[in-house]
């Protein structure tokens, strides 16, 4: 795959880049790289780990400045030794050709998802921050990501299936109370760029599983395939190169045909999942998505459970306008929660 980053480099950089990539693929202790400013520096060697996720062992730096000189000794940071990185290689290798491959011969929408369900179902969001769980090595060995790791092995993973895929990633926000950067992806599916952020949707499957219901395990996609428009609802602004995403009639919900425009049509299957005991999630798409519009919602889904006799549980997810109900036998207090996508997300 083209390096995404890298292409919008200057020169300077690229050969930067390019001495860098090359300095930690062989696991060298120290070496030359043409001089660039502190804060360039930590911008191309940022990149190029974001271009190139499979270098999980370089995850810091030194350098030693020389005046009048047109190069600087850089000094890489390793996670473990040679011989360490060596075997985690190996292991890597293996376990992302043993992921990819019943996932080769499907489209790159149908790998896209394969990727999504994987981290969906397989990857706990690591509120430790071990060293780790930012590479891919947390996620793809442990089981175990904060946003960036999960990012970079949605990349290492779709770059494996030869879809198109970069890492996105936005600045914090400390007047949101958002102190950290963070990360996802953007994909290339037939052609058109969306959003997909497999670290959003995790956190709301892990949510929905605490409520230790059955029915809640499924898969979320509030995230799947957004445009510019829908993202930065929940997300700040972007503060590395992307492209464009304009697309918006092609995210996982409308295409389900769970994209509802008209309140009778929530009313009719809130209906269907009292009567067959079903969890459903769907999108609003009938103009904002207003408090007064959302208690409207709420009472045609109260009332569909009434006529079954059944209590219901919803869950909204504001920004994104996606509402997931499920109803309980048990007459209990409805419950409304609001849903937090980026739980842990701000002490990333």
């Amino acid at each position: 795959m083209e390096p995404y980053y890298y292409n919008h480099m200057t020169k300077q950089q690229q050969s930067a880049y390019h001495c860098i990539l090359q300095g930690v693929k062989n696991l060298d202790t120290e070496f030359q790289i043409p001089a660039l400013a502190g804060e360039e520096l930590y911008n191309v060697f940022f990149q190029m780990r974001l271009d190139h996720p499979e270098i999980f062992w370089a995850t810091g730096y030194k350098y030693r400045y020389y005046k009048d000189s047109p190069n600087i000794i850089f000094i890489p940071e390793y996670l473990f030794d040679k011989n360490k990185v060596r075997e985690h290689q190996k292991a890597m290798t293996a376990r992302i050709d043993k992921l990819i491959r019943p996932a080769q011969k499907l489209s790159e929408l149908e790998k896209e998802k394969y990727v999504h369900d994987f981290i969906c179902e397989n990857i706990r969001y690591d509120k430790l921050k071990k060293s780790y769980s930012h590479e891919i090595i947390g996620p793809l060995g442990q089981g175990v990501g904060v946003c960036e790791g999960i990012a970079k092995a949605v990349k290492v993973l779709l770059d494996a299936l030869g879809v198109w895929c970069i890492i996105a990633i936005c600045g914090n926000n400390p007047d949101k109370g958002i102190k950290y950067r963070h990360t996802w992806n953007i994909v290339r599916i037939n052609g058109t760029y969306y959003h997909l952020d497999a670290t959003f949707d995790n956190t709301l499957c892990k949510n929905n599983a605490h409520e230790k219901n059955e029915k809640d395990s499924e898969i979320r996609y509030d995230y799947f395939n957004l445009d510019d428009q829908q993202i930065f609802r929940d997300h700040e602004p972007l503060i590395a190169p992307a492209p464009h995403c304009t697309d918006h009639e092609h995210f996982y919900y409308k295409e389900k045909k769970l994209s509802f425009t008209k309140q009778e049509d929530v009313y009719k299957r809130s209906l269907q999942a009292a009567k067959k005991g079903k969890v459903l999630t769907f999108h609003w798409r009938g103009g904002y998505l207003t408090r007064e519009v959302l208690n409207e919602l709420i009472t045609l889904i109260r009332k569909a459970g009434t006529e079954k006799n059944k209590s219901a549980v919803i869950n909204i997810n504001w920004p994104q306008a996606v509402l997931r109900l499920h109803y309980t036998d048990i007459q209990i207090q409805e419950s409304v929660t609001m849903e937090d996508a980026n739980e842990g997300e701000q002490e990333d």
